[in-house]
């Protein structure tokens, strides 16, 4: 079921060819990236996703995870808000999450922790309960308190937490940018029909190196 279909060789080649799949003839952008407007959503880029010994291991994390690093330091250079979403449960907030996945990650666990590798000082950091970082958290509310329009979706997993996170966002009227190759799951098929889906309906697929670009153009910070 796992596979590691991103790597550093192929990341750049396999995730133009993947949103290709998704857009098929779509032409034209219905939303325009405006740094200006936007935040960087960087969700659950935890050990318990990031780690080879951990059961939850997704393959293609490790690959994206440069890329996100790229990205907030370009954000925080400019001033503009990310955030980084944790994902934790108690017994209280777990809902049916406990019951589909017989597991819980728990704020003790070491898993528990986002990279070391992503600056989390330049950021504020989320906790969530479940796959929409929206639900029971104050999202909305900073995202309104900043000024942000839109929202530059990347992390784990691209068919659970980023998909529906993604959905929630367009249904309270934020603008939708996901990162085909900043985001990752266990396997090509999971992540290729939420880009399908996405597409259709909810959000522009964006690569990196095209949201970098679109950032050089505004002044870093003093």
């Amino acid at each position: 079921m796992k596979e590691r279909y991103f790597t550093p060789e192929t990341i750049e080649a396999k995730a133009r060819a993947m949103r290709q799949a998704a857009m098929g003839k779509r032409s034209g952008e219905r939303f325009r990236f405006v740094p200006e407007r936007s935040a960087l959503l960087v969700l659950d880029m935890q050990a318990y996703f990031l780690e080879d010994a951990s059961h939850a291991h997704v393959p293609s994390a490790n690959t994206i995870l440069a890329r996100l690093g790229q990205l907030a330091k370009a954000y925080a250079a400019r001033g503009l808000p990310i955030i980084y979403t944790r994902h934790v449960n108690t017994e209280e907030n777990a809902g049916l999450m406990s019951q589909w996945w017989r597991e819980l990650i728990r704020d003790e666990d070491p898993l528990s922790k986002i990279t070391a590798e992503l600056d989390l000082s330049q950021g504020v950091v989320l906790e969530k309960s479940q796959y929409d970082a929206f639900y029971r958290t104050d999202l909305e509310e900073r995202l309104r308190h900043w000024g942000v329009e839109q929202v530059l979706i990347g992390g784990v997993m691209t068919h659970l937490c980023c998909e529906t996170t993604a959905r929630a966002a367009f249904g309270r009227g934020f603008e939708v940018l996901f990162l085909v190759d900043g985001t990752a799951t266990y396997s090509e098929a999971f992540h290729q029909a939420s880009l399908l889906n996405l597409a259709h309906g909810f959000a522009e697929l964006k690569l990196v190196p095209e949201i970098l670009e679109g950032l050089a153009k505004v002044p870093a910070d003093d």
